[in-house]
C-alpha cells in the first residue's frame, strides 16, 4: 500500500451505492490523509447522493456524485493511476460505476470489512472482524507508520464512520482496541459529542413526522417469528418531503420492542425496491439477504434489493420468512 501511495499521482476513491456514514467517513478519512501526504489529485467518486447529515464533514462538498456529474466522474476513473475501493465487497455494489472501474488501467486497492470478498482488486485488505472500514483505515495508516499524518479533518471523518457503523458503539464494538482508537482520535482534536449532534440531531420536521407515521401505520409484527416489517411506498415518502437519508435508522426501531429479534425495512425507490435488514443475537441477516434478495452485508446488519413492485416484495419477504425462520 505504501508503494502505491508513494508512486501514485492521480487517486480516486470509490465507495458503494447509497453511501452511508462508514462509506463516506472512511473515504474522506483517506482523502485527507492523501492530501496531507502532498497528493494534488485526490477525488472521491460515489454512485449517487449521500445523506445531508453527513455533508458537514470536512471535504464532503468536494465528493463527486456520478448521477450529477457522469462525464467528469468517468474521466477521473479513466485517468486514475490508483483506485481505492472502500466499504464494498462486490463490484455490483458500486452500480453504474462498475464498467468504468473494470476498464481502468489503475492499480487497485480494496479496503473492506464485509465477509466473502470477491477478487476484483490487485491489493486486498479484508477484515470482517473489524467494526467498520473507517477503523480499518485508521489501523492501516498506523501500520504504514503514518499516524502522525492523520490530521483533525481525517480523524473527524474516521470517527464518524466508526460511530455510525456501530450504532453509536452499541453493536459490533466489543473489541477494547476500538476505544483505544477513539482515545487517539480525540487526542487529534475531534469533539465526539459535537459529531454525534451533527449526525443524529439535525433531522427535519418532515423526517420526524415520517418516523411517527411509519411506527403507527406501517409497522407489522410477526410475533411467532420474532420479526417486524416496515414498508414505505414512494408516494408515502414524497408525502413527507423525503430526501436522501430520511429513513436512516428506521429499520432499527422495531428492535426496541421486546421479543423482536429481526427487523426489515422495505422501501420503494424510483427504479427498484431497497431492503434493509437488522437482527440481534444469532440470526444471520446477511444469509437472509443473499439467499432471497441479491444482497449481503454483516451478520446483524445487511441490505438487499428487489426488482418488482412493493406488494410483490412483501410477498417474497413473507415467503422467505417461512423458509428461513429467525426463531432461535
Amino acid at each position: 500500500m505504501s508503494t502505491y501511495i508513494n508512486k501514485g499521482e492521480r487517486f480516486v476513491i470509490i465507495t458503494h451505492v447509497t453511501p452511508d456514514g462508514d462509506a463516506i467517513g472512511s473515504s474522506l478519512g483517506l482523502f485527507h490523509f492523501l492530501s496531507v501526504m502532498g497528493k494534488d489529485s485526490v477525488n472521491i467518486v460515489v454512485p449517487n447522493d449521500f445523506p445531508s447529515f453527513l455533508k458537514w464533514l470536512p471535504g464532503a462538498a468536494d465528493v463527486v456524485i456520478y448521477d450529477a456529474s457522469k462525464e467528469y466522474a468517468e474521466r477521473l476513473i479513466r485517468e486514475a493511476d490508483v483506485i481505492f475501493c472502500l466499504d464494498f465487497n462486490e463490484l455490483k455494489r458500486i452500480g453504474k460505476l462498475a464498467p468504468f472501474f473494470e476498464a481502468a488501467d489503475a492499480r487497485t486497492v480494496l479496503i473492506d470489512h464485509h465477509p466473502r470478498t470477491a477478487p476484483f482488486c490487485r491489493l486486498v485488505f479484508s477484515f470482517p472482524e473489524m467494526s467498520s472500514t473507517s477503523e480499518m483505515i485508521f489501523r492501516l495508516l498506523c501500520a504504514i507508520k503514518s499516524f502522525s499524518d492523520i490530521n483533525k479533518d481525517a480523524a473527524e471523518c474516521i470517527y464518524t464512520g466508526m460511530m455510525t457503523d456501530t450504532g453509536s458503539f452499541t453493536f459490533g464494538s466489543n473489541d477494547p482496541e476500538i476505544y483505544t482508537i477513539i482515545t487517539e482520535l480525540v487526542r487529534k482534536g475531534i469533539d465526539k459529542d459535537k459529531i454525534y449532534r451533527n449526525v443524529y440531531q439535525v433531522y427535519s420536521e418532515s423526517r420526524m413526522r415520517l418516523m411517527g407515521y411509519t411506527l403507527y401505520e406501517k409497522m407489522k409484527i410477526y410475533p411467532e417469528r420474532h420479526t417486524a416489517l416496515i414498508t414505505l411506498s414512494l408516494e408515502e415518502l414524497n408525502r413527507f418531503n423525503y430526501v436522501t437519508g430520511d429513513t436512516e435508522g428506521f429499520v432499527n426501531l422495531p428492535l426496541n420492542i421486546k421479543g423482536v429479534e429481526f427487523a426489515v425495512l422495505i422501501r420503494e425507490d424510483s427504479d427498484f425496491i431497497k431492503i434493509s435488514f437488522r437482527s440481534v443475537g444469532n440470526f444471520s441477516c446477511n444469509k437472509f439477504a443473499s439467499t432471497y434478495f441479491h444482497g449481503g452485508g454483516h451478520k446483524n446488519a445487511s441490505g438487499g434489493e428487489f426488482n418488482g413492485c412493493l406488494s410483490d416484495a412483501v410477498i417474497a419477504f413473507e415467503s422467505a420468512l417461512e423458509q428461513m425462520n429467525p426463531v432461535s
